[in-house]
């Protein structure tokens, strides 16, 4: 009976040991690890369509008032363009594709915040409701951008230190085989467009 219960009581402590050393090693924490990567990027990107969604309304509204700031309105519509030609696909990331999708984007972002100064010179389309809407809803995707984005790069970080860094890096070079990914990295322009997002004023200020 005691030699029985033993055998069971070893039988058990030998199933937690494997369960801590598969948790230790990286055979359930890097694919976990990877499906972040793959949901980050794609709520990043879900963001970045967001934006794109609203520009065509936007133009529209200040073309009505400002009809005459033609450069700035086709610098938009043409960055949106560009913009919306490049993706990123998570299953074949390369730094090359990531430079040129974050330099698009980048690019968009600058139009955009040149297209929100010459509207400080137009009281109209200040006042216009749609105008005001539009810009709220562009100002709360820039935010969303912006923490979908700080998830995805800390989401790469904890991969990146799962392939490369022991005990798990052993196991990603006998089984999983992954490569480190490029990480994310916004230039100082687009970070200063992105963090002084358009502010929206109703009219409560005297």
């Amino acid at each position: 009976m005691k030699s029985h219960l033993r055998s069971r009581t070893n039988q058990l402590f030998l199933r937690v040991g494997c369960l801590a050393l598969l948790s230790s090693c990286g055979l359930q924490s890097i694919p976990q690890a990877k499906n972040e990567v793959d949901a980050t990027i794609a709520e990043v990107t879900n963001q970045y369509k967001r934006r794109a969604d609203l520009i065509p309304n936007l133009v529209a509204t200040v073309q009505g008032y400002a009809s005459h700031e033609k450069d700035t309105l086709t610098a938009v519509i043409e960055a949106r363009a560009k913009a919306s030609s490049i993706t990123i696909d998570p299953s074949n990331m390369s730094a090359e594709k990531l430079a040129d999708f974050q330099k698009a984007q980048g690019n968009l972002s600058q139009a955009l915040g040149r297209l929100m100064v010459v509207s400080e010179n137009y009281p109209q389309l200040k006042a216009d409701r749609n105008f005001s809407e539009l810009q709220a809803q562009l100002e709360g995707t820039e935010n969303r951008i912006t923490v979908s984005r700080n998830r995805h790069i800390e989401a790469i970080k904890f991969f990146n230190n799962q392939v490369t860094v022991p005990m798990t890096s052993w196991t990603n070079s006998l089984v999983y085989h992954y490569q480190p990914l490029p990480q994310w990295n916004v230039d100082a322009a687009e970070e200063k467009i992105i963090q002084s997002a358009p502010k929206v004023d109703f009219g409560t200020k005297k």
